[in-house]
Order: structure tokens, then sequence, then C-alpha cells
């Protein structure tokens, strides 16, 4: 575990699972959900705050979330035209302990960075190097777990219109009908094509966390509500009501890397007032990334 990156905005990275445990705002208030019932022993994932998902289809959520990431003692830095105020660099390889599961040569890298502002910012890079020239395929996803007051007073703007498979219907391909999101009972969506930029709006604490992405087409949307909740070992049984999983993923068109080649996907994620994205995010539209500083 990596403690006080920022001694203000972000306090825990897991070596495990690559996971950040916890991000907080100037007023020291926690923005992302870990389950009070988290596991914390290896093999089992920690459920909650922000994971990194899926290298391949034999886990599930693939297996990246479940090894010991190492960390670069001596990372490249930022580039010129970006500003952290605090980051590190997460590197996971291949091992013979995963040969079994998963035979390729990989490197997988995470920066986790905090803007200037607190902004939470991760960049991914997954570069083949096998050296039998063999391709391979993955999807990808960031599973960012939101805390919210009460996900009933929460919307979900950006994806609105657009089709999504839906993993409570054998990922039946349907067409979101609503003008928002809103939840009233378990939801488990893949919402594809979406833009980069995507609002979370929790209206009791009037704060909306705006996602921005590059790289990741995709969206997942999940809260498993009451039923599903009280199944889990690792979630409390009322806790579906404090939390939000929104991923920014590539999952419909899996990335196909020859050897060499590397994949880039990176999110940022910013708290701004409910006001400044209610009613404004069209989904039709792509945010301009010309406008948009991400993370090294």
């Amino acid at each position: 575990m990596i403690s006080c990156i920022d001694s203000i905005f972000l306090k825990q990275v897991y070596l495990y699972g690559g996971q950040v445990t916890s991000w907080k705002n100037e007023r020291r208030e926690e923005l992302l959900f870990l389950s009070s019932k988290a596991l914390f022993q290896p093999p089992k994932p920690i459920r909650g705050a922000m994971q990194f998902g899926n290298l391949d289809s034999l886990e599930q959520h693939g297996f990246a979330r479940n090894r010991l990431w190492s960390v670069d003692p001596d990372p490249p830095p930022c580039s010129s035209h970006t500003n952290s105020r605090a980051f590190i660099d997460l590197i996971l390889r291949h091992s013979e302990e995963e040969a079994k599961i998963w035979s390729h040569r990989y490197e997988l890298r995470l920066r986790v960075a905090l803007g200037p502002a607190g902004d939470l910012m991760l960049t991914s890079r997954i570069r083949n190097t096998n050296t039998d020239g063999k391709s391979f395929t993955f999807t990808f996803a960031y599973h960012t777990y939101f805390f919210v007051t009460d996900i009933s007073e929460v919307r979900v703007e950006g994806l609105e219109t657009l089709d999504y498979l839906d993993n409570l219907q054998n990922r039946e391909r349907f067409t979101e009908q609503g003008d928002a999101i809103t939840f009233e009972s378990e939801v488990d969506k893949i919402y594809l094509s979406t833009p980069t930029k995507i609002a979370i709006l929790d209206h009791e604490r009037k704060r909306t966390f705006e996602l921005r992405k590059d790289g990741l087409p995709d969206a997942v949307v999940w809260n498993p509500w009451d039923k599903k909740a009280k199944a889990m070992a690792d979630f409390g049984d009322e806790e579906y009501k404090h939390m939000l999983c929104v991923e920014a993923a590539c999952v419909e068109k899996p990335i196909t890397l020859k050897p060499g080649e590397e994949w880039k996907g990176r999110q940022e994620i910013s708290i701004v007032p409910s006001s400044y994205c209610s009613g404004q995010l069209d989904p039709r539209g792509q945010l301009d990334l010309r406008r948009v500083t991400f993370g090294c």
C-alpha cells in the first residue's frame, strides 16, 4: 500500500490490484466508495474504490486486479503540456504464475496522478512484449465506484439515446429512452460508442463527478441494488444506496496488439457544481479533446 501521495486529495493506492482506494476533496470528504466489508486479503479483489479490470476473459473482470503490481522507481516525467501536483507509476508484467491462464508476454503501466485542482487522472499503457510473433486481444475497464449520498437521487447524463448491452438480459441490445439515467432497481449495462464526457450528478450534495476519457469508447453502469448486495459477502446489505459504478471501458470491440505495439487509455475525474453539467451534455456530441488536459 502506498499512502499519502498527496496529503489532501489522495491517500492510498494499493499495489495489490493497482487500486486507488481513497480520493478526497479539499474538505477531506471521501469521493470514492469502498465497501466496509471489502477484503484486503489476496486472492480476492478489493471491493470498491477504483480498480483496473480486464486483461483477458478467463477470470471475472480479468486477472490484473488480482495481481501484485510494483512501483516504477524511475518513471518517465510528465509531458511539458501537463501539470501534475503528484503522481505514481505502477507496473505489471508477465509472470510464470499466470502463464497457464494468460500465456502472452506484456507490460501494463498505470500512472495515477493528481491535477493542480485535485482532479484524479489515470493513464494506462499496455504493450505486447511477445517474442514469438503472436498478437493478443483484450478488453479494458476502469472499475470506478463513486460515493453518492442517495442512489435514488442520482442521475447520469451523457448516455441518453445511446445503445447499450444489458447484462441482466444476456447482453441483449437496447436503446436508452430516458433523458437521463436514474436508478430504481439493479442496473448492469454496457453503453456503446459513448461521448468522451459523462456526468454523475449527486443532487443531495449538489455536486457532479465529471468523467472525461480518451481511448475508451464504452461505459459500464452498475449498481447491485438490494438483493444482489445481500448476496455478496464483501458488500454491505445497505451499501448499494451510497455507491454507483461508472466504468470507462473498451468492451464491444476488443483491442488487438501485435508484438511491439502499445495501446493507451486515459481517464480524468473532477468535481464541479451540479448546475455546471445538468442539461448541457449532448450524447451525440464529443468533447473537444484539444481543450482537455489529461494526466501524462
